[in-house]
């Protein structure tokens, strides 16, 4: 098959009433993609087998209340053979097609803002953005975490071949990566919203932004190289197969081919949008635009359109008007503009542009090295000797329209201003939210709009402050004015409060460690998993360091001999659980929970009473009840701060261990579970054995606890954890009761297990199967690999 070396109109499609938001290209049938419109709909095309080498519309798909942003295919599965279409919408849904029906399969709801990015990855996995600012990962039909971190929309998603590692850009011009739910890097460079994402390898990976830049990264955080040649918003990118030319589209109208880094074709077309691109497998590309109408282009010479069909577009492109504002024209002064005669004269490059007077009128070329000519590309209008006389003013501003709106009858009016180079749906979409009015009127102001300018809308211009829709300007859904965005931490503007981990400050000393504790592993059978019953820290503990302690403790602190006699009758009843010696008071556990309020530097061994107390059922009702258990909860977890003392970090987390020794305690910790784990999951990167031996037990507690339950978010956030914590953790006590809770979250449920082999466990943990001391690592590791196969 000859090839052009440049590519070519291959059809025109006109599927859609209104703007094509998304394509895909399909894995059935063979040589068909995806494409979703805000129309509401999604439609799949197949290739003609006819001498037209157009595409003929298979099925139109429908589920979405507004209009439909992104599309994205999931892989063929047991299940679903033929694969699964993913549509994200307006509507704050996600809607999952079969191949060849109408309807949703099933809808994914969770997200409180429009849907705009979608990603598949392996085992079924989706990844979602949306301008709530999060993103989602999805198995299953269930949310199995959410991405918190960013301060503004999230418009571009894509998940990274190696398995959890996850990209999202945003509004807030930043690019992080995630492994396993967790930021573990964040991208800065770009000036303005990061748009759209694409993946080059494993280790690289392009983004492109509405700075008119695209940039080539490496995961390890390296910019290696930026790509310019856009000269406006650019909305989408696409990776060829051979992972280093690519294609790009934006706000400029074009569609640009690049090779060897280099941008060597523009193609322009009669649209001002070009939103989405995808390549399809016969290396042909498939672009949607704001008319509503996808083209495809080929450099296969027995693909090209008809010469009919390709003066056709040539016409349609040379009758297209364009505002300078948003090409790369600048101020256009017709005195100074040549005639028709500097068209003689060959161009620089494919792409360059070039405008001529022709009598009253200013015309743009563009240079066409396939055909060695010049093309018009459309009439200029609007330059600065073709200024729209604006004679109304609004708030300060000259406008040529400012409309009068009557919303609810006999309520006051609301103004409209309008000018015709806007978008009208921009437009009514910025003045309903402005009043706080529905989003479901945006039909309806829109089309006030049009009906009563008719004739005179030119195109959309960029007015300053943008839209969702367009992409414009500074558009940032789900920022506040300078503050920290939905869900951001106050004092760094993260999804949550992550402390830097540096240098630990070491436990007092001079002072021997009594706190290893003895772990009762009864009950531990040879196939470790799943592991059921409980695991708690049971060595008893005398009050001498208490009394050595109290002894030296600033006259403000100390504590009185009562105080002393009390905690003493509580260690004597605690000490033997299930004896029948006679429970502490309530007044004992009183004095032991104002003394685990202890100076930070004097607390541990009040701690390690506590710890070895909350066995007892009368302490674990009391502490851990209804009243006082969210309580204890705050107290242990600001003991437990990345930054406190590490003997205070290991006993918070022992104690919250032995919590589950207790109907109570287990109450307790699996309501408080999401912010405890997200807690205890940021000492995996201190340096103590202890405290990840304790890590791991609190982990192994819950996975016990979740073991045959159907909370699939709860499991998710057990499996992020302990795969971040084998990152750090070298302790082989720690790594293997890890595995053992790892094991024990997936025994039994395919769904948990999909999750973990997305989350790339498998690869994480195939380097413990051959240790030999322990062998019981290695022995579980087995286990665990054998449950994810």
């Amino acid at each position: 098959m000859a090839s052009l070396n440049s590519y070519k109109l291959r059809c025109s499609i006109p599927g859609h009433e209104m703007d094509v938001r998304g394509l895909a290209s399909a894995v059935f049938p063979e040589g068909a993609f995806v494409s979703v419109s805000r129309d509401r709909t999604g439609r799949v095309w197949v290739p003609n087998s006819s001498p037209d080498q157009g595409f003929t519309e298979m099925h139109s798909m429908s589920g979405h209340s507004n209009f439909v942003s992104c599309v994205c295919i999931i892989a063929p599965s047991e299940t679903y053979p033929r694969g699964l279409i993913a549509t994200g919408g307006n509507d704050n849904n996600i809607c999952v097609f079969t191949m060849d029906q109408s309807q949703p399969l099933f809808t994914l709801t969770g997200h409180k803002n429009t849907v705009c990015t979608l990603s598949s990855g392996k085992f079924g996995t989706l990844l979602s953005g949306s301008w709530d600012t999060t993103a989602k990962v999805w198995l299953n039909e269930k949310c199995m975490m959410t991405l918190q971190g960013h301060s503004a929309a999230v418009w571009a998603v894509v998940i990274l071949p190696e398995q959890g590692l996850m990209l999202s850009g945003s509004a807030d011009k930043t690019i992080k990566l995630w492994k396993a739910g967790r930021c573990e890097k964040t991208f800065t460079g770009h000036e303005d919203c990061v748009r759209g994402l694409a993946v080059i390898s494993n280790i690289e990976f392009f983004s492109c932004s509405n700075d008119t830049s695209i940039r080539r990264w490496l995961v390890t955080g390296e910019c290696v190289q930026v790509y310019y040649s856009h000269t406006n918003y650019i909305y989408s990118l696409a990776v060829f197969p051979n992972g280093q030319d690519f294609i790009s589209t934006g706000e400029d109208r074009t569609l640009r081919i690049w090779r060897q880094g280099e941008c060597s074709q523009t193609i322009r077309l009669p649209a001002q949008s070009v939103w989405c691109c995808c390549i399809l497998p016969n290396g042909d590309i498939a672009i949607g635009a704001s008319d509503g109408i996808i083209r495809v282009f080929t450099e296969a010479e027995d693909r090209i359109a008809s010469a009919e069909d390709l003066q056709a577009f040539e016409d349609e492109l040379a009758k297209t008007t364009i505002d300078p504002k948003t090409g790369d024209f600048g101020d256009i002064k017709m005195e100074d503009l040549p005639g028709r005669e500097h068209l003689v004269e060959p161009g620089n490059r494919d792409g360059q542009t070039r405008l001529i007077k022709d009598g009253q009128k200013v015309e743009a070329y563009q240079w066409s090295v396939s055909d060695d000519r010049w093309m018009k590309i459309g009439d200029v209008v609007g330059g600065s000797n073709q200024q729209t006389s604006k004679n109304v003013m609004y708030e300060g501003k000259e406008y040529d329209y400012v409309f009068t709106i009557d919303v609810n009858e006999g309520g006051p009016s609301m103004k409209l201003p309008y000018n015709v180079s806007e978008d009208p749906w921009l437009t009514a979409h910025n003045f309903l939210q402005k009043n706080d009015l529905s989003p479901m009127f945006l039909d309806q102001v829109a089309n006030f709009i049009i009906e009563n300018t008719k004739g005179h809308v030119v195109g959309p211009a960029q007015p300053a402050g943008g839209d969702p829709f367009t992409g414009g300007a500074r558009y940032i859904p789900g920022a506040s004015d300078g503050g920290p965005g939905f869900g951001a931490d106050p004092f760094t503007g993260s999804g949550r409060y992550i402390p830097g981990s540096g240098p630990n400050p070491s436990a007092p000393s001079g002072v021997a460690d009594p706190f290893t504790g003895e772990l009762l592993t009864k009950g531990i059978v040879d196939n470790f998993v799943p592991k059921c019953h409980f695991t708690w820290f049971i060595k008893a503990y005398s009050l001498s360091k208490v009394k050595e302690l109290n002894g030296g403790a600033p006259p403000e602190h100390k504590l009185s001999e009562e105080i002393l006699e009390s905690l003493q009758r509580l260690l004597v009843s605690v000490s033997e659980p299930n004896s029948s010696m006679s429970p502490p008071s309530i007044q004992e556990i009183s004095v032991l929970w104002k003394a685990s309020h202890w100076p930070e530097d004097l607390v541990f061994p009040i701690l390690d009473i506590m710890r070895l107390a909350v066995r007892h059922p009368q302490v674990n009702e009391t502490l851990c009840g209804e009243a006082e258990g969210v309580q204890l909860c705050n107290h242990l977890l600001s003991l437990m701060r990345p930054e406190g003392r590490p003997a205070n970090q290991m006993l918070a987390l022992r104690t919250l261990c032995n919590c589950f020794s207790g109907r109570h305690g287990r109450a307790l910790l699996m309501a408080q579970r999401e912010t405890v784990l997200s807690h205890a999951a940021d000492l995996a990167t201190i340096c103590n054995k202890n405290i990840h031996v304790a890590l791991a037990t609190l982990l192994l507690n819950y996975a016990g606890c979740l073991h045959g339950q159907p909370d699939l978010e709860a499991k998710a956030q057990c499996l992020s954890v302990a795969s971040r914590a084998l990152e750090t953790v070298q302790d082989k006590e720690a790594v293997f009761r890890l595995l053992v809770a790892l094991g024990t979250t997936v025994a039994s449920d395919q769904t948990a297990q999909d999750l973990a082999r997305s989350l790339g466990v498998n690869s994480q943990i195939s380097k413990y199967s051959s240790v030999s001391d322990p062998s019981k690592v290695a022995e579980c590791c087995q286990l665990v690999l054998k449950e994810l196969q």
